[in-house]
Order: C-alpha cells, then sequence, then structure tokens
C-alpha cells in the first residue's frame, strides 16, 4: 500500500493556467486535474504537487543472468539484481507481465514491498552482481527511484539498465542518462498503425530517436527486441525498415532479438508465433546487412547462438539462459581476432 516512503514529488512536471499539472516523464505529457492521475495510474495530483505513487515500491525482484533480459552482447553471463514495481504507460494487449503493468497501483494489487535506494545497491553488492537492471514493467514510471538508485549504483561500482519500451521524454532521459549504462528497448513495430494497435500511442518516432540518443549522447550500450505477433506486427515492409534502421543508426552488429509471442491476457486467442516465422524474420534482418539476429523464446535453437561475423566460428553457445560455449578473449574472436561488438569480460 502507498505510504510516505512512496509517495514522492514527481521531478518533471510543469503547472497549467488552468490548474492542471502536465507530467514530464513520458511522451504521453499527461495534464492532469486536481484529485486525478494520469494514464499511467502511478502518478496523481494532491494539493497542487504530482507525486509518483510507486517510489521503492518492489513487485518482482531477483538476482537473474543479463540474457534473460536479453542482453547478448553486454557482459554475457553476468548476474544482475533485476526490479521491477507497478504500472506501465502502454498497457500493451498481450503483455506478458500484465500482472504488474496493468495493476491497480493505489489498491496495491498485487502486492509490494518497500526497498530504498541503498538497500537495492546493497542487495546487488552482496550478491555479486554486475549492477541493476530495472525491468518487469516500465522503469520510466519509476523514474524518481531508479534514478536515485542508479546514482547510488554507480557510486558503488556497479552498472544500470533500463528494459524498457522508450517512451520516456527527452527531459527525463537526459536527466538519467550519465547513470545508465545499458538500454534495451522493445520496438514493437515499424509503423504508426502498428503502434497505434499495441500501444495506444499516435506515434513511435520519438521511441526511435530517445534510442538514438541514448547511443550517441550517453554512450549507453544499445540491445533491440520486437516480439513477433502475428496479425500485429509482422509486416515484412515494417520488418524490413527495422533492420535498416537498426544497421544505418547502431551498425551492423547491433543485436536485434526477435522474440516468440505467447498468448496472454487480450491475446489469449492467439497461437505462439511459429518458428518458420521467427526464421523469416531473422533472415529479413540479416539480408539487410545485420550479423546478429537472435530468436527468443524458442530453446535450443541454433539461432540463440553468437557466430564471429568475420570467421563464422561459434563463439557462444546457448541454451535459453545458460552459456554452455565461450570463445572470446575480451572483445576477439579467438579464432580469428574479429572484435566483436559489445562490452565482454576480459
Amino acid at each position: 500500500m502507498i505510504n510516505d516512503n512512496t509517495m514522492q514529488e514527481t521531478l518533471l512536471c510543469r503547472p497549467l493556467e488552468d490548474q492542471r499539472i502536465q507530467c514530464l516523464i513520458c511522451r504521453r505529457r499527461c495534464k492532469i486535474a486536481p484529485g486525478e492521475t494520469g494514464h499511467c495510474k502511478t502518478r496523481r495530483h494532491i494539493n497542487d504537487k504530482l507525486y509518483s505513487l510507486i517510489y521503492g515500491r518492489v513487485s518482482s525482484m531477483r538476482i537473474s543472468p543479463i540474457e534473460i533480459k536479453p542482453f547478448f552482447h553486454y557482459y554475457p553471463g553476468s548476474r544482475w539484481l533485476s526490479m521491477g514495481s507497478l504500472g506501465c504507460n502502454f498497457l500493451c494487449p498481450g503483455c506478458q507481465n500484465w500482472e504488474i503493468a496493468h495493476a491497480d497501483v493505489e489498491k496495491g494489487l498485487p502486492s509490494t514491498k518497500y526497498v530504498s535506494p541503498g538497500e537495492a545497491v546493497e542487495r546487488a553488492l552482496e550478491g555479486g552482481c554486475k549492477g541493476i537492471s530495472w525491468t518487469y514493467n516500465e522503469p520510466t514510471l519509476w523514474f524518481e527511484y531508479t534514478l536515485d538508485s542508479a546514482r547510488l549504483a554507480k557510486e558503488n561500482g556497479l552498472l544500470t539498465n533500463y528494459v524498457t519500451n522508450g517512451y520516456i521524454t527527452q527531459e527525463a532521459l537526459d536527466l538519467i542518462g550519465p547513470y545508465l549504462d545499458a538500454y534495451r528497448v522493445d520496438v514493437k513495430g515499424f509503423s504508426r498503425r502498428t503502434y497505434q494497435r499495441i500501444a495506444h500511442i499516435p506515434e513511435f518516432q520519438g521511441i526511435l530517436d530517445n534510442i538514438v540518443r541514448g547511443k550517441e549522447k550517453w554512450g549507453m550500450h544499445i540491445e533491440i527486441v520486437t516480439n513477433l505477433t502475428l496479425g500485429w506486427n509482422d509486416n515484412e515492409d515494417d520488418l524490413r525498415n527495422a533492420a535498416r534502421w537498426i544497421v544505418e543508426h547502431f551498425g551492423s552488429e547491433t543485436p536485434w532479438h526477435i522474440t516468440r509471442f505467447y498468448p496472454h491476457l487480450k491475446l489469449a486467442h492467439l497461437s505462439p508465433t511459429p518458428v518458420s516465422k521467427l526464421e523469416s524474420t531473422r533472415r529479413i534482418g540479416m539480408d539487410e546487412g545485420l550479423k546478429h539476429v537472435y530468436l527468443g523464446n524458442v530453446p535450443g535453437h541454433a539461432a540463440e547462438n553468437t557466430h564471429c561475423p568475420g570467421c563464422g566460428e561459434l563463439l557462444i553457445e546457448r541454451y535459453s539462459y545458460e552459456i554452455l560455449q565461450y570463445h572470446l578473449k575480451g572483445n576477439k574472436c579467438t579464432y580469428c581476432g574479429h572484435q566483436i561488438a559489445g562490452s565482454f569480460e576480459p
């Protein structure tokens, strides 16, 4: 339930002449009347101030491998303290984490536990973690808490990452940018129609701009995920355009994870994405020049593995989130010396 610790004044907002307050955390930029909440239900206008209702409210927390995010080119095999709260600014119809993302924040369902930024950092250090990952629900809504935690994490030698839909404002991105090392973004499709159907937003260019800004201004490691859902975001022209955009802005060795959709929530009537469709999408990405197009939610598939773009040799063999073979020395292929894009242990 909400208490004094978990209700914190919003960092980025502005008063409007009609007594509403505009939230500047996500790109919805909600204009919130007195006593009301914004679209995400995590911020309420109280006594002429806008408050976050989820500061420090943890719904999910565990130590997990980086591969589960998924990050495949960012310290493979490392352990991370993974934390989530409540709420989302998209409310996708097939959300796999709908129990927390679509939660009733003020009723406290599901239940949460307060964890201070200091306690989070302490748990990460005690658990031998490489860093802290804010995931499970949309971390942008947890902005004040993740910013405080990220600052403290950096002071203690930990790395940080967001697992995000990317619909953060530029103001918020630039505030947390100096403290965020990696940015794993869902690109849910590559057309306005797709984003209108899935995320209920009018445009997606701002998401793309944020990913570029994260890389170019703040030096974040970038990996992209598309959860492929038949009839929703599987248009081949759109997928080809997405692959071209990744190559153009981030380079041919940027990982693109094509993950298998499993039925959830309002899309529970659909079938899981056929593996053949995942494979054909992977070919599209590679035809457009991407060297590392991975398939997810298909344990044991060969496209979970990393091969050297230089000589073709197997560098990292995976089974689900477990590494079975590893043939890199730092960033270099042990067979031909080709330097693999990403961050790897020396």
